[in-house]
C-alpha cells in the first residue's frame, strides 16, 4: 500500500464515533432519516445565538481593506484582548492579551500545546474514559498517551493519577465538563490534583503541566459551576473552542491560554505561536476571530440541552438503565446491561438507534449517547432502547 503503515493501521481501526455515524448514514438511506435515531456524533443541533448573525453581517458590511489578510500567528491583538478580559473574569486571575493564542478550535489548541511541550517519548496522562482523539494528538508530536482510571462516578481518582505519573510525564490532560460522561470536576478535586502535580514535579525535577480541554465549559446544568484551573495550579494551560457554546463547530475557532503565573510563560506562548505557524494552521480564521471578540459570554440556548438530558434520563431510568446523571455537556454514558458494550451497541443498531460503544473511549461496559438532537428523536428512540434492554435484562 502506498500510504504510511501507521495511517493504514489507524484507518483499519477507525474511531467508533465516525464508524457509527457512517453506518447511520447507510441506515438513513435504507429506512429514511426520520426512522433512524442517531446519537453517535456530538454535533450541536441548536442554532447559534441570534446576535451571531447580526455580528457577522456588521463585520462583512464594514470590513476594511485588510479584513482577510494574515495577522500575527497568535491572532488579532484586539481579539486576544477581548478573550483575555473574559477569561480573567472566568478564571478569577488577571490574564493578559499576550497569554492568549487564537486557534483552529480546541483541537488546534491542544496540538500547538503538545507541539510546544513534548520531546520524543514524553508522556501525556489523561483519566479514562477520554476523548478518542487525545492519543492521536499526543502521537502527532512524538508523545505517548497514558491513562489512569476515574472513580465510579467519573470524578478524578487522584491516587490513580499519582500512581500513573512517571519521570517521563510532561502533561496531565483533563476535560471538564467531560466527554463522554458529562462529569464536572470539583474545585476540591482540582486542588488535590494540583498538590499532587506540584509534589511529583519536585520529585522528578521537571515541570508537569496541567492542560484543561474546556469546549463544554458553558454547557452545564442545575447551576453547576466549572471551577478555575488557573487559580488551582500555576503551571497550566486552557484549550477551548466556541464550537459547543455558540453552536459553530464547523467554523473552527477557539483559543489556547497560558496561565499568567506559569514559570515559563513567555517561552510557552512563543513556542505555541510558532507551532501555530509550522503546523500549517498559520492563524485562526480572521472573520471568526473578529466575530467571537464581540460575542464573549454569549451562548446558544443551553437550557434546551438540560431539557433533552432530563427527557432522556427519565425515559432510560424507567427502563432500568444505570448511569450517572451528567452535570454538563450533551452526553450520557450509561452502563451497558451486558459486559460486551460493542454487542449491545449492535443490538441498539438493530433497533435503528445509534450510540457509540464505551470501548471507543477506553471504557468498555458503557456506551455514549449524544443527546444534541431534536426532542422528537429522543422520544421516538425510546422504543428501541426498551427493546434492546428487554433482550438482555436478567
Amino acid at each position: 500500500m502506498s500510504i504510511a503503515k501507521r495511517i493504514e493501521t489507524v484507518i483499519a481501526g477507525s474511531s467508533w464515533i465516525r464508524r457509527m455515524f457512517e453506518e447511520g448514514s447507510e441506515l438513513k438511506k435504507k429506512y429514511g432519516a426520520q426512522n433512524v435515531f442517531d446519537f453517535s456524533l456530538g454535533n450541536p443541533n441548536l442554532p447559534p445565538p441570534e446576535r451571531f448573525k447580526t455580528v457577522l453581517r456588521e463585520l462583512v458590511d464594514r470590513e476594511g481593506p485588510d479584513a482577510h489578510a494574515y495577522m500575527p500567528n497568535t491572532g488579532y491583538p484586539d481579539v486576544c484582548g477581548a478573550v483575555a478580559g473574559h477569561l480573567a473574569t472566568e478564571q478569577g486571575v488577571p490574564v493578559e492579551p499576550a497569554d492568549v493564542i487564537m486557534t483552529c478550535g480546541a483541537a488546534g489548541a491542544l496540538n500547538i500545546a503538545f507541539k510546544a511541550l513534548l520531546d520524543p517519548g514524553d508522556e501525556v496522562l489523561t483519566p479514562v474514559p477520554c476523548f478518542v482523539e487525545y492519543g492521536f494528538y499526543a502521537e502527532n508530536h512524538g508523545g505517548v498517551l497514558k491513562t489512569a482510571p476515574s472513580r465510579p462516578d467519573f470524578q478524578l481518582d487522584i491516587e490513580a493519577i499519582a500512581a500513573a505519573l512517571t519521570p517521563k510525564t510532561k502533561a496531565v490532560l483533563i476535560n471538564s465538563p467531560h466527554n463522554p460522561t458529562g462529569a464536572v470536576y470539583s474545585a476540591e478535586s482540582l486542588a488535590a490534583l494540583a498538590e499532587c502535580l506540584a509534589r511529583k514535579s519536585r520529585d522528578f525535577n521537571r515541570t508537569i503541566y496541567l492542560i484543561s480541554d474546556e469546549p463544554y465549559r458553558k454547557v452545564v446544568f442545575d447551576g453547576t459551576v466549572v471551577p478555575s484551573l488557573f487559580s488551582a495550579y500555576p503551571e497550566s494551560l486552557v484549550a477551548t473552542s466556541y464550537s459547543k457554546d455558540l453552536s459553530i463547530p464547523g467554523e473552527r475557532i477557539g483559543f489556547a491560554a497560558v496561565n499568567p503565573r506559569a514559570t515559563h510563560r513567555k517561552a510557552l506562548v512563543a513556542g505555541m505561536a510558532l507551532a501555530n505557524r509550522i503546523l500549517g494552521f498559520v492563524n485562526a480564521p480572521a472573520l471568526m476571530q473578529r466575530a467571537v471578540a464581540r460575542l464573549q459570554g454569549e451562548s446558544a440556548d443551553i437550557g434546551a440541552y438540560q431539557r433533552k438530558r432530563d427527557l432522556l434520563c427519565a425515559g432510560l431510568s424507567a427502563m432500568g438503565y444505570e448511569f450517572v446523571k451528567p452535570a454538563g455537556t450533551f452526553y450520557l454514558f450509561p452502563r451497558s446491561p451486558i459486559a460486551d458494550d460493542v454487542q449491545f451497541a449492535q443490538a441498539l443498531k438493530a433497533e435503528r438507534v445509534l450510540v457509540v460503544p464505551g470501548s471507543g473511549f477506553h471504557a468498555p461496559g458503557h456506551f455514549r449517547i449524544a443527546f444534541c438532537v431534536a426532542d422528537a428523536v429522543i422520544r421516538s428512540a425510546m422504543g428501541g432502547f426498551e427493546n434492546a434492554m428487554r433482550k438482555y435484562a436478567p
